[in-house]
């Protein structure tokens, strides 16, 4: 079980810290929320007390026999501030100490990460831009909002990110804390990251369609953490189960031949091209009416066939383009008997498709499509690499930081 604090500056998006609360407790950690004296304004203490289980205090001699803020720092893990206000984030990069959360984010040595909510206005003004800066100098990850609608009739950059979002970057930085100096540095800054994810639909008829079961899990850890550490990210995803980052700009695909067409738009205007979707080999020649059953051939165990065509190999002509200075990375879902033979058909393949980096993982019986964990070794064109076997965000990290090493030589 993990420790978090949850800190809750005073903005109206403190109502959605109560569902990251939840969510958090939901996932086994161990939750102490400490709200500012203006988050009381906006959620009483009983709602706090209630979701957490625990009691909450806001100032410092709430609790002076159990110096409360060295205790909650030196228990903490990680340490999330949501929302973090123009304030909040000012006094944290002044270094001030005058109510509970600010002198337990002083005295902690466990991660922060500061999730802003204001009004466009403010996260643009040059002060704030100087205290983000002041903040990630110190250490403290500092996520970019979310754009969209604020308060009253305004939208912009300013929003809350959802909880569920908020709650994947705290678990994230629980299995990565080492991940919080690159995020905090923002080393891929300036760089233009185009990630593909998730799995290819191809039409049958218009009703039906061939897949597979890619859930763009891995490619969404990969979007997020490359925002995270600074970089311009565009998503080009396929069917997926999941909700692509707030900070990313996304384009929705169908087919192979979409995926086509979008990564040759986007791929030569990239500094970094990271193909993670799942896309077909072979696509079925669709009908343009719906394919019904023949009279007769109602019967169970009645067989049909399928003519397929060749889809565009998108990672080869990716990888063909010449596009100096740029890092390629594929991923190759394989099946094979042990990992020796895993490796080769991944040496194989990088060889074959020229591309920068290959991550490779055993999909046989189920073992990663839609799981939470995930077994990959990233391939080079010397050799073998870095295996991860955890979260699909350790594996986001560990292939970020080899890309990151591949830019550095260049």
């Amino acid at each position: 079980m993990s420790v978090v604090v949850l800190g809750v500056g005073g903005g109206i998006a403190a109502y959605k810290a109560c569902l990251l609360s939840r969510l958090l407790s939901e996932a086994g950690h161990e939750v102490h929320v400490v709200p500012t004296r203006a988050a009381l304004e906006f959620v009483g203490r009983p709602t706090w007390e209630a979701l957490s289980g625990h009691p909450v205090h806001t100032e410092v001699f709430d609790d002076v026999p159990g110096v409360e803020h060295i205790r909650l720092a030196e228990r903490a893990d990680v340490v999330v501030v949501a929302p973090a206000t123009a304030d909040l984030m000012a006094r944290i990069a002044g270094g001030h100490a005058d109510d509970l959360l600010t002198t337990t984010i002083l005295a902690t040595s466990a991660p922060v990460v500061l999730a802003p909510a204001m009004h466009t206005g403010m996260w643009q003004n040059p002060a704030t831009i100087d205290n983000v800066a002041t903040l990630r100098r110190h250490g403290i990850v500092v996520k970019d909002p979310a754009s969209g609608r604020l308060t009253g009739r305004d939208s912009g950059p300013g929003r809350l990110p959802d909880p569920d979002e908020i709650a994947e970057f705290v678990e994230l930085l629980l299995a990565c804390p080492d991940a919080a100096d690159a995020m905090c540095r923002r080393d891929l800054a300036g760089k233009r990251v185009v990630i593909s994810l998730g799995g290819t639909r191809e039409a049958i008829d218009p009703v039906r369609y061939l897949g597979n079961s890619s859930s763009g899990r891995m490619g969404k850890a990969i979007a997020q953490v490359a925002a995270a550490r600074g970089a311009d990210v565009h998503v080009v995803a396929a069917h997926v189960d999941v909700v692509m980052p707030s900070c990313v700009e996304v384009t929705r695909i169908d087919s192979t031949e979409d995926l086509a067409e979008a990564m040759n738009d986007l791929a030569p205007h990239a500094d970094v091209v990271i193909q993670a979707v799942a896309a077909a080999d072979f696509a079925p020649v669709a009908a343009d009416t719906k394919i019904k059953k023949h009279e007769g051939d109602s019967a169970v165990g009645a067989t049909t066939s399928l003519e397929l065509h060749q889809t565009p190999d998108v990672l080869a002509r990716i990888c063909a383009q010449s596009v100096p200075h740029r890092v390629v990375v594929g991923f190759a879902a394989e099946t094979a008997p042990d990992r020796a033979q895993l490796l080769e058909l991944a040496q194989a393949k990088l060889a074959r498709k020229g591309c920068d980096l290959l991550v490779v993982n055993d999909v046989s019986e189920g073992k990663v499509f839609g799981k939470v964990g995930t077994d990959v070794t990233v391939v080079h064109q010397q050799g073998p690499g870095r295996r991860v076997t955890g979260s699909k965000s350790q594996a986001a990290v560990a292939v970020l930081d080899e890309v990151h090493m591949l830019l550095a030589t260049q």
